[in-house]
């Protein structure tokens, strides 16, 4: 029988990461950094709020789609990009 990892290789927003196996992409936010997913068009941060998947905060692009953060689970070599650079830092 195969053991399951640990631990898993995740990239967010261009820095390869180690997480917990297991973990959704909120939680993996909020571990690795401060849990902001994205900017809102005034470039206040926005971040999970319902845990769920209602509020829409959560959205970020894992393998280029976009996704809910907090129903996404972390899966070997994802790459999740956030919306987190503000207008002017994004080039807009």
């Amino acid at each position: 029988m195969n053991a399951s990892p640990t631990h898993i290789a995740i990239e967010l927003d261009g820095t390869p990461h180690t997480v917990p196996a297991g973990l959704t992409v909120v939680a993996a936010l909020s571990l690795l950094a401060d849990g902001t997913t994205r900017r809102s068009v005034h470039g206040a941060p926005r971040a999970a709020f319902c845990g769920m998947g209602i509020c829409q905060e959560c959205r970020v692009l894992v393998n280029g789609q976009r996704r809910l953060a907090c129903q996404t689970l972390c899966a070997p070599g994802m790459v999740v990009q956030t919306g987190t650079h503000t207008p002017q830092e994004a080039g807009i």
